[in-house]
């Protein structure tokens, strides 16, 4: 891509196209200890050794509990149209069963009244993986009662925030909160065994749908939907082993969770991976699936969320996990290792479209790590990230043009903050955030992204203008 291709233009996307940033409350708010919150998942797995990268927590992280009327005024300086942002889960409620937390309501109506008056959208999320402590203490999310204490928790959330936003995500990468924090012990609660990774899977997914059904009882005006994380997977050669070994990690990743939130089935190549742990094609009374789970996780929704960060070759390989190496696609320059291939956020979009739903999309997370840092002028030059999002939103014109009704694009993330088991080594935000001090830097791509959403909103203010004027647009 040349340069000239970098500067931001209209994409041919429709006026009404959404542009805006994500974040996640448990890797921007600190405050962990404060406003009645209880204890996640996360407090307790960063306390174990080796655990988090050099041992780092997010007790403070970009300190948003005390900042958030600083970072949206910056986030309305910046133009920014649309927020999506999650509810701490254990700051609402903090056992994760009973009444909420006064005090955390307050803050979140807070929150999201300070999005509205600055002019800016909030797009909702229930659940991004930080279950209260005391849930995982009875089981976590192997256990069904976890399930239904986040059906009995959307339905207060709807009662008591409901009125100030519009998009709600029920939960985040269900693959991540089951198979990353139950089988390969990456994530919390860092657990590696594969049958609590497959039940744990199941019931965030019949968690899902009991939080649509009590949500939109309470709200029927809300839109709703999931936000799935869907990874390009291809054969690295044309070999029988390799396309075989795609389609099983395709299966893992993908169809385990697609499949039923869009077929209102776990298919028959599903059933043959997990069936063994209970997901099976037909449902019963006493199984991992029960009857009437499959009507809840495949109801009705108004939008469909992706995220996706990665484009990956797939080798056979028997001394590789699951007989299957993964080979990042080149080229591969963020400090995650991962590629830097719009193509692919095009192609999953597509297939999405072609193969599971006819719903809207919106792109919930896409972004990228750089080794970012403020030169001495106190400025963050981040180029790599210019020339990433430059392709990565040229994409999604490339995306609607082939047939994927794509309505909306948030960019992860507009803080630097607290990456999870990485800790504070990676950082994806078009904001930078200076940890010691919490100064906030806007980076070079947090213009470019300004001016790349000016450019798409120019037809409607120059159409405004005409208007206020009486001339034709």
């Amino acid at each position: 891509m040349s340069d000239r291709d970098l500067a931001p233009r209209r994409l041919g996307l429709p006026d009404d196209f959404v542009f805006g940033v994500a974040t996640a409350a448990y890797q921007i708010e600190g405050g962990v200890a404060e406003g009645g919150r209880g204890p996640s998942i996360w407090d307790t797995f960063a306390t174990r050794p080796g655990a988090i990268h050099h041992g780092e927590t997010a007790e403070v992280a970009c300190d948003h509990f005390h900042r958030w009327p600083h970072d949206l005024d910056l986030m309305a300086e910046l133009g920014i149209p649309a927020y999506r942002l999650s509810l701490s889960w254990s700051r609402l409620q903090p056992t994760g069963d009973g009444p909420l937390n006064p005090e955390g309501v307050a803050f979140y109506r807070d929150l999201l009244r300070g999005c509205r008056e600055r002019g800016i959208e909030p797009y909702v999320t229930l659940y991004h993986w930080d279950l209260p402590q005391a849930l995982q203490d009875a089981g976590g999310w192997p256990e069904r009662r976890t399930a239904e204490l986040f059906g009995a928790y959307a339905s207060l959330v709807a009662d008591a925030l409901g009125d100030l936003a519009e998009h709600w995500i029920t939960v985040n990468e269900p693959v991540c909160a089951s198979f990353l924090s139950y089988w390969w012990g990456m994530q919390a609660p860092g657990h590696t065994d594969l049958s609590e990774a497959v039940r744990a899977a199941h019931h965030l997914l019949l968690g899902h749908g009991l939080a649509l059904r009590t949500f939109r009882e309470r709200r029927p005006a809300a839109k709703l939907g999931i936000t799935n994380l869907v990874s390009s997977l291809a054969p690295a050669t044309a070999s029988a082993a390799d396309a075989s070994a795609t389609a099983d990690l395709d299966i893992r990743f993908n169809r385990v969770f697609l499949e039923p939130v869009y077929h209102g089935s776990y298919g028959p190549d599903v059933a043959a991976v997990f069936g063994d742990q209970g997901l099976t094609e037909t449902e019963s009374d006493t199984g991992l699936v029960r009857h009437g789970d499959l009507a809840l996780i495949s109801a009705p929704m108004d939008f469909a969320g992706v995220n996706h960060y990665t484009n990956t070759l797939v080798a056979a390989d028997p001394e590789a996990w699951n007989g299957a190496r993964m080979i990042q696609v080149e080229p591969a320059p963020t400090d995650f290792g991962w590629s830097d291939t719009p193509e692919a956020l095009s192609a999953v979009l597509q297939r999405l479209a072609a193969e599971f739903t006819d719903l809207p999309l919106y792109v919930t997370e896409n972004g990228a790590t750089f080794g970012d840092y403020a030169t001495p002028d106190g400025a963050v030059h981040d180029p790599e990230r210019v020339r990433y999002l430059a392709g990565y939103t040229a994409a999604l014109a490339d995306a609607r043009g082939g047939g994927a009704d794509v309505r909306g694009y948030f960019l992860w993330s507009f803080l630097d903050n607290f990456e999870w088991s990485w800790g504070y080594s990676q950082r994806f935000g078009i904001v930078h955030v200076d940890f010691g001090t919490q100064r906030r830097t806007p980076k070079d791509s947090a213009y470019w992204y300004r001016d790349l959403i000016r450019a798409q909103r120019a037809p409607l203010a120059a159409a405004a203008a005409a208007s206020q004027e009486g001339i034709p647009a």
